[in-house]
């Protein structure tokens, strides 16, 4: 003997859902995910840049250090320039140059990161 299937079923299968909200409108009416979804955003960029503001002061004021530490640096000329004027002129702006793209570089990945996740929710 078969037993006979049977298909048993919801009477609420069209039952209304919550709306979902995208995260941007949450952003945009400042509801409290919104919120925190910004202070995600700044924190993060605020780590970036005093990461960043960090290593330049290191580098620009252990340079003074370093020159007192090993006087004969002082001492040290090149093609006639004192090696400190050479270091100072020749290769601390080119460093913030270099620090300031990937600043740049690492900020935009932070924000396109950042719209990703919010697209996603």
């Amino acid at each position: 003997m078969s037993e006979r299937r049977v298909v048993v079923t919801s009477p609420r299968t069209r039952a209304a859902t919550r709306p979902r909200y995208p995260a941007t409108r949450e952003i945009d009416e400042q509801t409290r995910l919104g919120e925190v979804y910004m202070r995600s955003l700044v924190r993060s960029q605020l780590r970036l840049s005093l990461f960043v503001c960090t290593v330049l002061a290191c580098v620009v004021g252990g340079l003074p250090a370093l020159f007192l530490l090993i006087p004969g640096l002082r001492e040290l000329r090149l093609l006639g320039v004192p090696l400190p004027w050479v270091i100072l002129a020749g290769l601390i702006y080119p460093m913030f140059v270099g620090c300031a793209w990937w600043y740049v570089r690492q900020a935009e990945r932070t924000e396109k990161d950042f719209a990703e996740l919010v697209d996603r929710r």
